[in-house]
């Protein structure tokens, strides 16, 4: 009888260990309680309900660079050019990130791509060639708009 006891005082003591976690620096865990979103762990100790909660997802709020293969890019003068693009991005809402878009990292490149074309289209082959700061503000107040309106939702 004493034996199933201590098991049981060790089976409980080990179910509580291996549900600590420690949320690193620049990481957030996007939380599950049966299935459903329950929070959101930002850095630090937190403990996980056994059975009950999951971690969904963990999401690095570190920068990170996507660098995109060339693109046919059609110009105001009708002229066929190859553009590659190097995007940075910051992940703000963890949430939103794994619940939001089912593959976020090419919904990401494909946005890009249609606002790069939508702005070249606009210019000439001379203005395009010369304007890559005019080209990368366009760029970065389009995708601005475009986060503003979705942490509005």
């Amino acid at each position: 009888m004493i034996w199933v006891i201590i098991a049981l005082i060790i089976f409980v003591l080990i179910l509580i260990v291996t549900n600590i976690r420690v949320v690193p620096q620049s990481y957030a865990y996007v939380i599950e309680r049966l299935g459903g979103y329950s929070s959101t762990w930002n850095v630090g100790l937190h403990v996980k309900i056994p059975f009950i909660d999951k971690i969904a997802k963990k999401v690095g709020l570190k920068e990170r660079v996507l660098d995109f293969p060339p693109q046919p890019v059609i110009t105001k003068d009708n002229v066929t050019m190859m553009i590659d693009t190097v995007v940075y991005f910051q992940i703000t809402d963890p949430k939103l990130y794994t619940y939001g878009v089912e593959k976020p990292i090419n919904a990401l490149e494909n946005l890009s791509a249609t606002t790069l074309r939508n702005i070249i289209g606009e210019l000439e082959l001379d203005q395009t060639l010369t304007s890559r700061d005019v080209i990368n503000t366009k760029m970065r107040a389009f995708l601005m708009k475009l986060q503003t309106l979705g942490e509005s939702r």
